[in-house]
């Protein structure tokens, strides 16, 4: 067997993409050089990793399972990117994160400090709902996910970050008892905690349902309903007055943001060495970066 880096590069992408246009356009090469280097790719093996059916290509459960080493391969090779500066005595590679979509403003205060700190570390960052960080993490993409209610369909260690508290709000000028309610989509940990609240009051309100917290923070502020939205994500907006808190006698709904990893994962050096940073300086990240958000009442 005699495949090529460049090989196993254009073959991923292939099967990420599902399309060899896709794929083209993604990493900047000709349609006819992709099918050569797939087809040459392809050769090396007595099964097919793909085939196609009409004018759309498929991914067989070999080509899935050649794709599952050939990502090993290249973890591989990212660590072996960074090995002589580590034997240098700089932690270098790569950090791998995704965070549920309010977690954007948790996470960055515990990540500076580290960063500063190594700088020949690469982040990559994902922020995005719950279901896909969830499933990245299923996948086994990533070093660490940040979630604020976990995940019930795999089996993860965690470390507590900061409390996440969850208030009513609504337009100053216009927050009348019977108003619409704004929901996130389905798969947000915030939709799932606002609906077990209202499910509980047995609430028959019109609904409306956006995909990001900043679509229904603007729509609550348009005076077009209400929402429960986290305290965290929300500050800026109750500083100049655009959003008020409702008061309730049993809010705010409490959940707790947690930095979590696959359980049994073997970390790599960097991800150890970010997670021996979160444990011994998030008392200090929190008084440093959260008190206001801590002594909220």
């Amino acid at each position: 067997m005699n495949y090529t880096i460049n090989q196993l590069r254009v073959f991923l992408k292939v099967i990420e993409t599902e399309s060899i246009t896709k794929a083209s356009e993604e990493l900047f090469m000709t349609q006819p050089a992709v099918s050569i280097q797939l087809k040459n790719f392809q050769n090396q093996f007595k099964f097919p990793l793909t085939e196609i059916v009409g004018r759309q290509l498929y991914v067989t459960e070999f080509g899935y399972e050649v794709a599952e080493i050939a990502k090993r391969i290249f973890d591989e090779l990212e660590a072996l990117k960074y090995k002589t500066k580590e034997y240098e005595g700089i932690y270098t590679g790569r950090l791998r994160i995704s965070v549920a979509s309010t977690g954007k403003y948790v996470i960055p205060y515990f990540l500076t400090g580290f960063l500063d700190a190594h700088k020949g570390i690469d982040l990559s960052l994902d922020v995005t709902n719950k279901s896909k960080v969830v499933e990245s993490l299923k996948n086994n993409e990533l070093d660490f996910a940040v979630v604020s209610v976990l995940p019930e369909e795999v089996e993860v260690e965690e470390v507590f970050l900061i409390e996440n508290k969850l208030y009513m709000v609504g337009n100053p000028e216009n927050h009348s008892k019977n108003k619409t309610l704004i929901y996130r989509e389905e798969g947000s940990a915030t939709r799932r905690v606002m609906e077990q609240y209202f499910d509980k009051k047995g609430s028959k309100r019109k609904q409306i349902e956006l995909t990001s917290n900043e679509a229904v923070k603007q729509a609550v502020i348009a005076g077009i309903g209400h929402s429960i939205l986290p305290l965290i994500g929300i500050k800026s907006e109750l500083i100049e007055g655009s959003l008020k808190i409702i008061r309730k006698r049993d809010l705010p709904l409490k959940t707790d943001w947690r930095l979590i990893w696959l359980k049994d994962k073997k970390l790599s050096p960097v991800a150890n060495a970010y997670l021996d940073y979160v444990r011994k300086e998030k008392i200090k990240i929190q008084e440093k970066f959260f008190k206001w958000y801590l002594d909220f009442e």
